[in-house]
């Protein structure tokens, strides 16, 4: 894999520098490497430029360098061994809990196997945490998710502003279960996707209705404690809502 890497002699750099210096640069030039990485602009088992060429490159000293190569490093994306060079892992080894590093992933994501993968997750997850919130919500949360349930029905005109209350109901469902951890992962896999248009699709006021429908059925099973019931509720949900945006002429291998 050596003399196929992005760093040998007599082969044009894959990186290009910035048309406006960053501020934060090592924060930067990790980021540019992140996505250069999982673009698959440099493969894994390839070696990054040489430091030099990085520091030539992005315009920067050697101990920025060092300092996004530790990043880098620190996310799994890469292995520096001594007289080695910095070699690129494969993508098994990268943290895709790592805000920058799932970013990248789902911006490159054209297959969507890893948005179906996090979908998934997401409702797997969030079924369980709600029928948790079902036997723990205080009066107050339950109030307060019938609020927000309220909004969304004004809301379904206007897809932009019911977006925004969506992640907000979903949010309170599962602040009201008191799984801290689980909201924080769903919370860091939701923000990722919806960073992407394949991900949030280009949802109409119909679309809109059809889900706080379903907002309904759950929003239902949870004033009436049904754990079981609203587990299900929302597990359908997710997997039905994604099924609307999901692009018809996109397939992942697995499907």
């Amino acid at each position: 894999m050596a003399q196929d890497s992005a760093g040998s002699a007599g082969e044009s750099p894959v990186l290009k520098p910035w048309p406006k210096r960053p501020a934060r640069l090592a924060q930067a030039v990790m980021e540019s490497l992140t996505d250069t990485i999982v673009s698959g602009a440099i493969p894994p088992g390839s070696t990054l430029p040489v430091e030099p060429e990085l520091c030539e490159t992005f315009g920067v000293s050697r101990i920025t360098i060092r300092e996004a190569v530790k990043s880098l490093e620190a996310k799994g994306l890469v292995l520096a061994r001594q007289g080695y060079g910095t070699t690129v892992t494969p993508p098994e080894e990268w943290n895709l809990l790592d805000p920058v590093v799932l970013a990248a992933t789902v911006q490159h994501d054209d297959q969507l196997v890893v948005l179906d993968q996090l979908v998934d997750i997401r409702s797997t997850l969030e079924a369980q945490m709600t029928a948790q919130a079902a036997k723990l919500a205080t009066d107050d949360d339950l109030r307060d998710i019938e609020r927000l349930l309220a909004r969304l029905d004004e809301e379904t005109a206007v897809p932009a502003r019911f977006i925004e209350t969506d992640v907000a109901f979903h949010d309170r469902i599962l602040q009201a279960s008191h799984n801290r951890l689980g909201r924080s992962i769903i919370r860091i896999l939701h923000a990722q996707a919806r960073t992407t248009y394949l991900y949030n699709g280009t949802p109409d006021a119909i679309a809109c209705e059809r889900a706080n429908a379903e907002h309904r059925a759950v929003a239902e099973r949870l004033l009436a404690r049904d754990s079981e019931g609203a587990a299900q509720a929302m597990a359908a949900h997710i997997q039905t809502a994604w099924s609307r945006r999901r692009l018809p002429n996109v397939s992942s291998p697995a499907s």
